[in-house]
């Protein structure tokens, strides 16, 4: 009788599968970090944008300003604290303007891990005139 050549199994070698499962393992790592990053830039973004719609709604309470300027601040409910004041602004070349202009100033401030951000949006608005 003659014996037969051991016939090759098909199939993967266990050296095959470490190599297709480390391969895998650093795909994955690399997608779970970009889509971490993805996410809080997309948090970092949305606090700015709050920020900024905060700072807006607070100069368009201000059309004119008293004659004694602005100094208020306060902070909202979801972490973000803002101060509003205001300076005279000088108006170039004139000794005594028609209109006395104030320099307003908003400034939103919040945390974003671990670190202070702020945002600022500065105008010019009109000073109210005194009625007697």
């Amino acid at each position: 009788m003659r014996s037969r050549a051991p016939r090759p199994q098909g199939g993967f070698s266990l050296l095959e599968v470490l190599v297709a499962f480390a391969i895998m393992a650093l795909a994955l790592g690399v997608l779970y970090h970009a889509l971490g990053t993805s996410v809080r830039a997309a948090a970092e973004a949305d606090r700015h944008t709050r920020a900024v719609l905060t700072a807006e709604s607070l100069l368009a309470q201000h059309d004119s300003v008293p004659a004694g300027g602005l100094g208020r601040a306060g902070s909202t409910p979801d972490g973000f604290t803002w101060r509003v004041a205001s300076e005279p602004y000088p108006v170039a070349g004139e000794s005594d303007p028609p209109w006395l202009l104030q320099r307003v100033s908003v400034e939103v401030r919040w945390a974003d891990r671990g670190r202070e951000r702020d945002f600022r949006l500065v105008s010019l608005r009109p000073e109210a005139a005194e009625h007697p």
